[in-house]
């Protein structure tokens, strides 16, 4: 599956209604305590906030999404979702490998706060190379360490 990665911002949402339906259909999917609102408020919100959510893209259709906040030197990333109906299909690691590569080319870490992660969250990102820091309040990869300095 050639999954793609595509970020949107507040004026693509704004623009495109199919990316702002296809956002809302992965976000529509998570269970409700795993957000800090309503899906729909939540999107509202982090785009308004001038956050992205990057995206995995698969036949002009967004198959997941992943909320993603600039601060200083890092890409800090939260509430990583993908559609029911494409899960276990290896999305997920593809989307966070796009992002490793995108944040390598830009200069950024990656960093997920563990304050809302699940199991199934925290063996994902330890199987991509994501390590726990700062006292456990956070995983961090460094791209240009994690992919050998190739983007």
């Amino acid at each position: 599956m050639p999954v793609t990665l595509l970020k949107v911002t507040k004026d693509e949402w704004e623009r495109d209604p199919q990316l702002a339906l296809d956002l809302a259909r992965i976000y529509a999917d998570v269970p409700a305590e795993r957000l800090p609102l309503p899906a729909d408020d939540y999107i509202r919100d982090q785009l308004e906030r001038q956050g992205t959510f990057c995206c995995g893209r698969f036949n002009d259709r967004l198959l997941g999404a992943v909320a993603m906040n600039v601060v200083d030197e890092a890409w800090w990333l939260s509430n990583l979702c993908i559609r029911k109906t494409t899960r276990r299909r290896g999305v997920a690691s593809r989307l966070v490998t796009l992002i490793c590569h995108e944040a390598l080319r830009d200069g950024y870490l990656l960093r997920v706060a563990t304050s809302t992660l699940l199991l199934g969250d925290e063996l994902l990102l330890k199987k991509m190379g994501f390590r726990l820091v700062a006292g456990g309040e956070y995983y961090e990869m460094d791209p240009k360490a994690s992919l050998g300095g190739k983007g």
